[in-house]
């Protein structure tokens, strides 16, 4: 929390001793202590209201992902590149009316009509 470790906690204390003299100590302590308090008291009411107004929803959120510390544009990027997830496209040729060569073939062999597919000059 905030990069304090024990050992800066008890140097802190000890000044605050120094500082604040042996009769006022226990007053500071007190008021501390009272202002944690509050403050759970705050987070555990606001949480308490957020899953009133968001109802069963609350429960089924993953606060993890919606951490913005997590926000790696390069990450994202990357893995929407690199998903393997997703199936494998293939080329798709594009649709023509013409018949393929072999039935076409079959077609003027066979006597019928065969027609050239139509072509609009003004569409290209």
């Amino acid at each position: 929390m905030f990069g304090l470790t024990a050992d800066k906690i008890i140097i802190i204390a000890v000044i605050a001793v120094f500082l604040l003299g042996p009769e006022r100590v226990p007053m500071y302590a007190a008021k501390l202590a009272q202002l944690v308090k509050n403050v759970r008291n705050m987070a555990k009411d606001a949480k308490s209201r957020m899953r009133d107004e968001m109802g069963d929803d609350f429960d089924d959120i993953d606060w993890q992902k919606l951490d913005p510390r997590q926000y790696d544009p390069r990450r994202i990027i990357r893995e929407a590149l690199l998903d393997e997830d997703e199936p494998e496209t293939s080329v798709i040729e594009p649709a023509t009316n013409e018949p393929k060569p072999e039935s076409r073939q079959q077609l003027l062999e066979s006597g019928k009509e065969v027609m050239a597919p139509p072509f609009d000059a003004e569409s290209t």
